[in-house]
């Protein structure tokens, strides 16, 4: 009877261990997901041509041989948007799935006590009342790790938050707790934009997960490219160097010396996405010596878009920057390798950053269907490079800053090629403009087409009220003489609304 028992004993034991090492193989066996986000970098800021039919699309100069080889190993995406044109609410977009006029997190910004309109007295003024915004993320918002967490991954967080609240409160296992982009300003000599550290950082999380056979997430959210500029010196010296570089510096009366390194130094600045695209390899380097290359997706996105104000012998082709819905705010570079994803492939079709939820939900083998009240769809199919319907091609993206700062309270939508933009300070100039013919927004043609128009517009403002959107009021109390005297008040007003063309900038022209 004891050796029965003893057999029956070790024979349970056996399959237990069977049983695990089955759900280990099982586990091993899903695909790591690597998301590195880059900070404020325009959609022509990467020596990756954008468009191969637009030399402007790109960044020359820049030398930046990691991302290149990303490109050439993976899908280019050539209208790929942020959830908002502003740091903050496009990573809540990304976190949770849902745009930014849904989940009510539309900007970085204190409230005031307010839970609507802003009570800053500095827009009192002003011709609209702006709305405040959300403060966190929703508590009921389902977020990457916690939808990845139940699929069996292991999530980390490393780099810039800046949503407040802590990535542990989302399901965050390994994380940098609630930063801001202080960390990455304390101008370190040898961690510029503590790209060195954070990198570090993620490959020891790799390594970890990999040892214990577990497939994980990672987001490496950079500091660079944000403005503070920073880079190891001798990476630096090679830029100041550059005839290029050096150009401009005859041209705004500065030399290498005599010129602030921080804010206005293109060889900082060039230096600091060479030093990240050093720390870029470094990450596809670990990847490839953990042999799980072949099992993991590596996307490479930034967070908003941008207007780099060095550009050497090249017009900007995108009109705006940061903190505007115009295409320079909300268009970026992205880059995605991994299985299925066929090497040197571009697709032109419109994708927001809010598409990744339920795109590694798909991935991890889970059901995207299933995540509520999102707008993201999955990018899997499209990825494996399976025809896109007409519908998707044509879907709804919005677009919603009810703000000032250096840019006025405005919302916009995008479907397909064609473009509605809404001005509160404005509502009696229609915006329509058709981004398959005129990629900088030049050409205003609601008046041209009232009925393409009509048909967007209500569409947005359908969804603005469908899903609680805060919208601007306006200003019994507006004073054009005092609008005039705030602030950026010509910036502000040069970026606009305006009927018919629009007049070129310099850099544009």
């Amino acid at each position: 009877m004891k050796l029965l028992y003893y057999f029956t004993v070790i024979f349970f034991i056996l399959l237990s261990i069977g049983g695990q090492a089955q759900n280990t193989t099982k586990d091993s066996l899903k695909p790591n997901i690597v998301l590195l986000f880059i900070d404020d970098w325009a959609w022509n800021g990467t020596p990756v041509l954008m468009d191969e039919g637009m030399p402007n699309s790109q960044m020359p100069v820049l030398q930046m041989p990691n991302v290149e080889k990303l490109a050439s190993q993976g899908m280019k995406f050539r209208n790929a948007y942020p959830g908002a044109p502003q740091c903050s609410p496009s990573r809540v977009c990304l976190q949770t799935g849902k745009s930014a006029p849904r989940s009510g997190f539309t900007v970085y910004m204190g409230n005031g006590g307010s839970d609507y309109y802003d009570p800053n007295p500095e827009y009192s003024k002003f011709p609209v009342v702006p709305c405040v915004s959300d403060m966190t993320i929703d508590d009921d918002a389902v977020t990457i790790p916690e939808a990845l967490n139940p699929l069996g991954y292991s999530c980390a967080h490393v780099g810039k938050w800046h949503m407040r609240g802590s990535p542990k409160d989302e399901g965050y296992a390994v994380h940098d707790g609630n930063t801001t982009n202080k960390p990455g300003n304390q101008e370190i000599e040898d961690d510029p934009k503590l790209m060195f550290s954070i990198t570090k950082k993620a490959t020891d999380f790799m390594e970890e997960q990999v040892q214990a056979n577990k497939p994980f997430y990672l987001q490496i959210s950079h500091y660079a490219m944000h403005a503070g500029f920073e880079c190891l010196p001798e990476t630096r010296e090679k830029y100041a160097k550059m005839p290029e570089i050096q150009e401009y510096y005859r041209k705004v009366g500065k030399t290498a010396e005599t010129i602030g390194r921080r804010h206005r130094d293109p060889a900082t600045w060039m230096g600091m996405g060479d030093d990240l695209d050093g720390r870029i390899g470094a990450v596809l380097d670990k990847i490839e010596e953990l042999g799980i290359e072949d099992n993991t997706y590596v996307i490479m996105v930034s967070d908003n878009g941008y207007r780099h104000f060095f550009y050497p012998g090249l017009t900007q082709p995108l009109h705006g920057g940061k903190w505007w819905v115009w295409q320079g705010g909300i268009r970026v570079p992205m880059l995605v390798k991994g299985p299925d994803i066929k090497p040197g492939t571009v697709c032109n079709d419109n994708v927001v950053n809010y598409d990744f939820l339920p795109t590694f939900v798909d991935w991890a083998g889970g059901q995207p269907e299933k995540l509520k009240d999102i707008d993201g769809v999955s990018l899997a199919g499209l990825m494996r490079g399976e025809k896109t319907s007409n519908k998707f091609r044509n879907r709804y993206l919005y677009f919603h800053y009810p703000h000032y700062r250096t840019s006025m309270p405005h919302s916009a939508i995008v479907s397909g090629t064609q473009k509605v933009m809404h001005f509160y300070e404005a509502p009696d100039i229609p915006m329509l403009f058709d981004l398959a013919a005129d990629e900088g927004e030049v050409k205003n043609l609601a008046a041209e087409k009232p009925e393409v128009h009509k048909k967007l517009f209500k569409e947005m403002m359908h969804y603005f009220d469908e899903v609680e959107a805060r919208l601007p009021k306006s200003n019994p109390d507006y004073k054009l003489d005092n609008y005039k005297q705030a602030n950026g008040y010509n910036e502000r007003v040069s970026w606009g609304p305006f009927k018919g063309d629009r007049s070129l900038e310099d850099d544009e022209k």
